[in-house]
């Protein structure tokens, strides 16, 4: 399949040994003529080699530090539009995860309107007091657990095998690759997980004038079937359709950005896959999203790492972003601050001197993982997720208004967060917080020191009784009094240390 459909012309002749090389001209002899470039061929393979192949490719169009830049994103226009599966079979399906006939749950339930390699979604309606209401029903395909468990097994062996035989597959870490695509598979194949993803983000953006999610109708979702509010919006993508109904693109624009990162500094929780076919506006000009199988999380340090970066860049405040990346633990200690901010202030200085829509945030952060890899900065899953959304993000902004000021728009939100959380609130919050976190380990003190206690008593009572115990018991018992004794110390020094903290406060 890879022979026919030109992939191999993916591979460098040169790296390959000599019979490798013949091995490889043999093999482009099958090829089929076609104008298409190779990686445009190495999606259409993909494609045809079914829905975990396809799924691989969107994968690694993710991971572009192990693809490289170019490939991930040629992989990133993959088209995962495959033929639906009978009608018969979905409403079976339907019938099956949730114990009822579909005539009982819904009052129509018409044919497959999108076809994906997880699963499919149908138009239905649902009988209400007030008439019948419109719902999406996500349907999983049949058989796909199996497809995808076989699927996979053919990865983890490829895998495992590159890795025994070559220190580059080792480099890239293949196993860990599959190991990651198989869980982001797990996760995707059970429809409640998407149901609570869209659960969470609709309580995260309750008050946002300018986003919303579609509602989950609970009743009617279980592990293989997903069902929703119909969003009869405007895809984000027809720009005609937008401004006949008079929808201000350029302000569109801003709020993609701003959106996404209020969803990812805020809550530490976005959609990581806001293409254009997953966004629509809504008659009251929200953008409304849709297709909630992948989310990208950011932890609190994570979220201070991204804001303080692009606010660094903002500012021009070079060596502050450079101690934000030592802070994080990013870069080794043993590295210069003052050298790392000097790369850094190679990177950041050429965006002040150009145009407003020559600058690409994405691009930044491109550059950025490239200049720290120079300082044994390691490769970080959840930044390079964080990364490929905002290329994603960026191209739909600017597609809606090719002159956007990146920074402009992104201050508003940065800087939100940065006095949020790093001014005198924050750190009034972050004390609190320290107190907090004191205040539960002082309170279990007392139990710690009374099962310790416990536990010598009952030690005493043995030995009273007579009881002979084995030179090797004896042994360990003094070990383990030893251990008691170094304990108690301990214990008492933290106490006293306390008080005395306590004592100082007062």
């Amino acid at each position: 399949m890879f022979a026919r459909e030109g992939v191999l012309a993916l591979i460098d002749p040169a790296s390959l040994p000599a019979g490798a090389r013949a091995g490889l001209r043999i093999g482009r002899l099958l090829e089929r003529p076609t104008g298409e470039g190779a990686a445009v061929r190495l999606a259409a393979a993909l494609t045809r080699l079914g829905p975990a192949y396809v799924k691989l490719g969107q994968f690694l169009a993710t991971r572009p530090d192990i693809v490289g830049a170019t490939l991930a994103r040629d992989l990133e226009t993959l088209q995962d539009k495959m033929a639906p599966f009978p009608q018969a079979a979905a409403e079976f399906a339907v019938e099956n995860a949730l114990g009822k006939p579909v005539r009982s749950l819904f009052a129509s339930f018409g044919p497959a309107v999108a076809a994906a390699s997880i699963a499919q979604v149908h138009r239905a309606e649902v009988a209400t007091a007030q008439g019948h209401r419109p719902v999406a029903v996500k349907v999983l395909r049949p058989g796909i657990e199996r497809r995808f468990g076989v699927d996979l097994g053919a990865f983890y062996f490829a895998a495992r095998n590159a890795e025994r035989r070559s220190m580059e597959a080792q480099r890239l870490r293949l196993i860990e690759v599959v190991e990651t695509l198989a869980r982001s598979v797990a996760i995707e194949m059970d429809l409640r997980l998407e149901a609570a993803a869209l659960s969470e983000m609709a309580e995260n953006t309750i008050e946002d004038a300018e986003f919303r999610v579609p509602a989950v109708d609970w009743n009617r979702t279980g592990k293989h079937v997903l069902t929703l509010e119909w969003v009869d919006g405007t895809p984000l993508s027809d720009h005609v359709a937008l401004k006949s109904k008079g929808f201000d693109l350029e302000h569109l624009a801003r709020a993609v950005i701003q959106t996404f990162l209020r969803h990812a500094l805020r809550d530490g929780f976005f959609h990581a896959d806001m293409h254009p076919g997953n966004l629509f506006v809504d008659d009251e000009g929200r953008l409304v999203a849709v297709d909630f199988g992948i989310m990208g999380r950011l932890g609190p340090k994570e979220r201070r790492f991204l804001a303080e970066i692009l606010y660094g860049f903002i500012t021009r405040n070079h060596y502050r972003t450079a101690e934000v990346h030592f802070e994080a633990g990013y870069v080794p200690p043993h590295h210069s601050i003052e050298s790392f901010a000097q790369a850094i202030r190679a990177i950041g200085e050429p965006i002040h001197s150009r145009m407003a829509e020559e600058i690409s945030m994405a691009q930044l952060l491109k550059l950025l993982f490239e200049v720290t890899g120079l300082f044994d900065m390691r490769t970080r899953p959840e930044l390079l997720l964080l990364q490929k959304t905002m290329v994603v993000v960026e191209g739909v902004a600017r597609s809606l208004d090719p002159k956007l000021d990146m920074w402009k728009t992104a201050e508003p939100v940065v800087r939100e967060w940065v006095e949020r959380h790093l001014g005198p609130a924050g750190r009034l919050e972050e004390a609190a917080g320290g107190a907090s976190e004191m205040g539960r380990f002082l309170s279990g003190v007392p139990a710690l020191l009374t099962r310790a206690a416990n536990l010598v008593d009952e030690l005493d009572a043995i030995t009273r009784n007579g009881l002979v115990l084995a030179p090797e018991t004896v042994r360990a018992l003094g070990a383990a009094e030893g251990r008691r004794r170094r304990w108690k110390t301990a214990a008492l020094w933290v106490i006293v240390a306390l008080l005395t903290w306590l004592t100082l406060l007062g």
